[in-house]
């Protein structure tokens, strides 16, 4: 089993900059692609970036691209989300995910295994 931690939210205002962290514990070697989702207020939850396993290959939604990065350490079994020029709309829960596979699809949230618990990130305007 695999546990997921997110950390970095809080309430920024619009234009700042936030990095959320999502550590991986227990049995890290079933974690190969990742991504991170949000799920703002009263909405579904939605698709932000993806990292393959080997941290080369990313996607990230047209929302987001040109502000927001995703990178991995795998030697640290961390995820992270550095966000740049926030904007009130990206307030959200936003939502670590591991998958045990390869090569999926990675917009999909059916393809990862593993979620963490959330942290908020909230831009005021």
């Amino acid at each position: 089993q695999v546990h997921l931690a997110e950390s970095g939210g809080g309430l920024v205002q619009a234009g700042g900059s936030l990095r959320l962290s999502c550590t991986a514990s227990g049995r890290t070697s079933s974690t190969n692609d990742m991504g991170w989702f949000r799920q703002g207020p009263g909405k579904k939850r939605e698709f932000v970036a993806a990292i393959r396993w080997n941290g080369v290959v990313r996607y990230y939604a047209d929302s987001v691209k040109g502000r927001f990065t995703i990178s991995r350490d795998n030697a640290k079994a961390t995820l992270y989300l550095q966000m740049n020029t926030l904007k009130p709309e990206d307030t959200a829960v936003y939502y670590c995910a591991a998958s045990k596979t390869r090569g999926a699809t990675l917009t999909t949230a059916g393809v990862y295994d593993y979620w963490g618990q959330g942290t908020q990130v909230t831009v005021s305007s």
